[in-house]
Order: structure tokens, then sequence, then C-alpha cells
């Protein structure tokens, strides 16, 4: 029997088991983001978002804004590729550990 080598990148991204690059980069920023508003890491959340202070946001409540930046290359940094994402969070997203919240995130679909 005859099998071709040559797959689709998908195919062999399917095969193997694995997630597209953007779909890792994704949920990696994603963890990040949840590392920087609970105090997990040495760097402070001040310096890449704005948390919403409302308490009557549609959605989990750790909303954020974007900051404010004068360059062109900034719609490629992290805090800009991550907000839009982090918003979109189902409600029932559960933030009280980490652990909790991967498992949060390995069932939800990103692009």
């Amino acid at each position: 029997m005859y099998t071709t080598l040559f797959h689709t990148t998908s195919e062999r991204l399917e095969l193997l088991g694995l997630e597209r690059l953007e779909s890792r980069r994704i949920r990696a920023d994603i963890l990040f983001t949840y590392k920087l508003l609970l105090g997990l890491t040495a760097l402070h959340s001040d310096d890449f978002f704005i948390l919403s202070e409302s308490t009557c946001t549609r959605g989990h409540p750790y909303k954020l804004f974007y900051r404010v930046v004068q360059l062109m290359s900034a719609s490629i940094i992290f805090c800009h590729r991550t907000v839009k994402v982090w918003n979109e969070l189902p409600t029932d997203t559960d933030f009280s550990s980490i652990d909790l919240f991967k498992r949060a995130l390995d069932g939800i679909k990103t692009q």
C-alpha cells in the first residue's frame, strides 16, 4: 500500500495532535495575563493594561482596557493582541487558581 508523505500543515498538526502556533501563542498570552493580574509575576499589570473599575460589566469581572500608545507597531505588542481575547472569555471562567483557569482554557476553542 502506498501512503503519501506530503500533507498540508493542518493535516500534519492534526496527525501529531498539536495545536497551531497562533492558538499556542494565544493560550500563553492569556496565561501570562492571568499571572500579571493576580500578582504571580514580578511585573505590574498597570504597565500593560488598565483594569476596568466598573463592577457591572458583562462577563467575567476582570475586564481590561488598552493603554494608549503612539506607535504603529503597538498593535503587535503582547497587551494589544491579548485584551480582546481576554475580554471575550466566558462568564463561567474559573479564576480561583491557575490550574482551574488552565482547565477552563482547555475547554475554550481559540481561533
